[in-house]
């Protein structure tokens, strides 16, 4: 007889040091489904998959799988038991193969004599084989490094297979992929699904939410609000649970008052062959400019130019109508520009300081004495200060910022570039990896931001952001710029634009 729920948790509780991340929850799926996990960043989606995968110890609860009772002190063995997970920053080890990285741990071996060498025939024929099963056109001799993020994603999802994984954790699994990407990972959960595999779906877009999932749980505040056949729900009814409240409006009006221009990029070229070329614009002191365009369109290599990370061989930025050179991060901070890069974890937190050095990086001169030394006194008070004004929630300042959820960590960026005084935002994806109701919260900054005389450069792969958000949208591919549009425009216009030179 076919057992009702692959996956029960039941009553899990977990603590950390000021922080009650789970409270009794209960949490079901049942086996061949997809069952999506929302909640706003702290709501302990993650804490509670983390119990799941053995990352982290329960400190109350229970786990039953197939029925039966199971201990899982550790990630070995939550594969055991059948339980794998795709994160969402990808770890492959680029220089070796892809059969390598999929048999990971698990290499066949021959036997010569008194020796034992790695079977790589039976390894290629057997990832050959499992490719075939999950549909997957990946060479198996190929190195992870020649391969682009679905594909390791794909790989990565092979790989849990090798386990006979029977319930598989995908966190934000589409955060970094294209919309054929998008399709292609979508084709290969119906094949896991075909063979009765569960999949346990972590994602704040929506729109994916309702089309993929069977069923969806909600979270908030370290507890279950219910659970819903995903037919039954809509985007509204899903934010209102999320969050606890109506968003009457997620994007806040956009400021009227511009001024003269603040900066203006005139023919900027990459050094590499195949970056950008010949861009310019121009953005108006307390304007937002959005900037679109598909993957690979060198939107973020052309903000890293401007910020001075990455080289040019032409072109000139001028800031108030003075030319300016800028040929590192320290020059842009003189010229008053600040960035938030794409990948806030990567390069943007760092994760094992607390908040409070976290906040204060960026403007580190500014507490320390012509003794030079520290007046911790005004360190900490400057950052409580810029806490409360970005609401930040923490436990302390003394928290690692690597245990605040993805919101408050992005608004922890927000208050360390504020500490510079810069007139120059540069946004990078700013709500990339948050939830809704954090989002509204950026957008809010953002605008505030351009209220208060400040200028905006925001990069964004979110169309309907940037309809909302900025007040006009310059539109790039394959480095080009292809257009320059109104803040309203249709997303269908910028799509045109964002294709223009694709072939």
């Amino acid at each position: 007889m076919k057992k009702n729920h692959v996956l029960e948790m039941s009553n899990v509780s977990k603590s950390f040091p000021g922080v009650k991340a789970l409270q009794n929850v209960s949490f079901n799926v049942k086996p061949g489904t997809v069952h999506a996990l929302l909640g706003e960043n702290g709501a302990g989606k993650s804490t509670l998959m983390n119990c799941l995968f053995g990352i982290y110890s329960m400190d109350e609860g229970e786990i039953k799988i197939d029925g039966a009772k199971v201990e899982i002190p550790d990630s070995h063995s939550a594969l055991k038991n059948g339980v794998a997970m795709i994160h969402q920053e990808l770890h492959p080890i680029p220089d070796l193969k892809v059969m390598e990285n999929v048999w990971l741990g698990q290499y066949q071996r021959i036997k010569i004599g008194p020796l034992r060498f790695l079977n790589y025939r039976k390894m290629y024929t057997d990832t050959v084989e499992l490719f075939k099963r999950l549909n997957l056109n990946i060479d198996p001799k190929a190195t992870m490094r020649e391969l682009s993020v679905s594909r390791i994603q794909a790989v990565e999802i092979a790989k849990a297979v090798t386990y006979n994984a029977k319930i598989i954790i995908m966190d934000e699994p589409t955060s970094s992929l294209t919309g054929n990407e998008v399709e292609h990972l979508f084709s290969i959960i119906d094949e896991l699904k075909a063979q009765n595999t569960a999949i346990i779906y972590i994602s704040h877009k929506m729109d994916e939410i309702l089309r993929i999932s069977d069923d969806v749980t909600i979270m908030r505040d370290g507890e279950i609000v219910g659970s819903w056949p995903a037919s039954e729900l809509t985007i509204d009814k899903i934010i209102t649970r999320m969050v606890g409240r109506e968003l009457s409006t997620q994007f806040p009006k956009k400021p009227e008052s511009l001024g003269g221009v603040k900066i203006r990029v005139e023919n900027l070229t990459s050094i590499t062959a195949r970056s950008f070329k010949n861009v310019s614009f121009e953005i108006c002191q307390g304007e937002i400019l959005g900037v679109s365009g598909l993957v690979g369109a060198q939107r973020t290599e052309l903000a890293e130019a401007i910020f001075g990370l990455r080289a040019v061989s032409g072109g000139s930025i001028y800031i108030d109508g003075e030319k300016i050179n800028i040929k590192n991060p320290g020059a842009a901070k003189k010229h008053k520009i600040a960035m938030l890069t794409e990948e806030r974890r990567r390069s943007g937190i760092f994760g094992v300081l607390s908040v409070e050095d976290n906040t204060l990086i960026a403007s580190s001169e500014k507490y320390v004495n012509v003794l030079k030394l520290i007046n911790y006194k005004l360190r900490g008070e400057t950052a409580n200060a810029a806490i409360d004004r970005l609401k930040t929630k923490t436990p302390s300042l003394k928290t690692l910022i690597r245990d605040l959820s993805g919101g408050n960590q992005q608004k922890v960026l927000f208050a360390r570039w504020l500490l510079t005084q810069p007139d120059i935002f540069i946004l990078d994806e700013p709500t990339r990896g948050i939830d809704v109701g954090a989002k509204a919260e950026v957008y809010s900054i953002i605008a505030d931001l351009a209220s208060n005389g400040k200028t905006i450069m925001m990069i964004s792969s979110e169309m309907q952001e940037l309809i909302g958000v900025a007040h006009r949208i310059m539109v790039m591919c394959e480095g080009r710029v292809t257009g320059i549009v109104d803040g309203d425009a249709s997303e269908e216009e910028i799509m045109v634009l964002a294709t223009k030179f694709a072939v």
